[in-house]
């Protein structure tokens, strides 16, 4: 999840192509407006405060963004979509034969991947597990298809074939985002970090209540 720091283009003339100056512009803005967000909250943060935290004008920001909440949802879909890609890096798995046994491992890289890529950036983190709820139905809505998201893959890797097993795994995906958003809220990255052993250890210990996956009682 971890991006390269947006840094300020050099006054004046600079020699770069309209688009990578667009591009940079709207990049700062973004981790402004995460960062503002992770100080102040959602309702506190204004476009002034974005504007002089990113070093652009107001005619720049609603060149890109038509108002705080547009550069809300921008920001969100930026961090939602760097967590998932670090979570499907972690998660992918080489082709193999329909039978072939399940990958221990797995579901802990998953775990590790999610809470590592929240730590990695506690200022986005926050944007998209706490600051959402202020920030309107449509952002909220966005956060939950995000964790069905994340529902589906977890019941693909512990092999959840019942109405009741894919149930389990969407009550396991609750308790996480709890435990993991109250982390955030507080700013306990070690806390944050040091979940994934118990909840791997649950899920290990579950017998077939999220899936078919036995191999995973037996994973470290």
């Amino acid at each position: 999840m971890t991006q390269p720091a947006a840094r300020q283009l050099p006054r004046g003339r600079h020699g770069l192509p309209r688009e990578q100056v667009i591009a940079s512009q709207r990049e700062r803005i973004l981790q402004a407006m995460a960062e503002a967000m992770a100080e102040n909250g959602y309702v506190g943060t204004s476009v002034a405060v974005v504007l002089k935290r990113a070093g652009v004008s107001r005619e720049t920001f609603y060149e890109q963004f038509r108002s705080k909440e547009d550069c809300f949802e921008a920001a969100y879909e930026r961090a939602v979509g760097g967590l998932l890609t670090h979570i499907a890096n972690a998660s992918a798995t080489p082709e193999s034969d329909p039978g072939a046994p399940v990958d221990p491992d797995r579901m802990g890289r998953i775990l590790g991947a999610y809470l590592d890529g929240l730590a990695a950036e506690p200022a986005y983190a926050r944007l998209f597990l706490v600051e959402v709820y202020a920030a309107g139905s449509k952002a909220v809505a966005r956060r939950a298809q995000m964790q069905e998201s994340f529902v589906a893959l977890m019941a693909e890797v512990l092999g959840a074939e019942t109405e009741a097993q894919r149930f389990a795994c969407q009550t396991l995906a609750a308790g996480v985002s709890a435990m993991v958003t109250a982390r955030i809220a507080v700013d306990d990255l070690d806390g944050l970090r040091a979940l994934r052993a118990p909840l791997l250890d649950l899920v290990q210990r579950s017998g077939d209540l999220y899936g078919t996956a036995h191999a995973l009682r037996d994973a470290r």
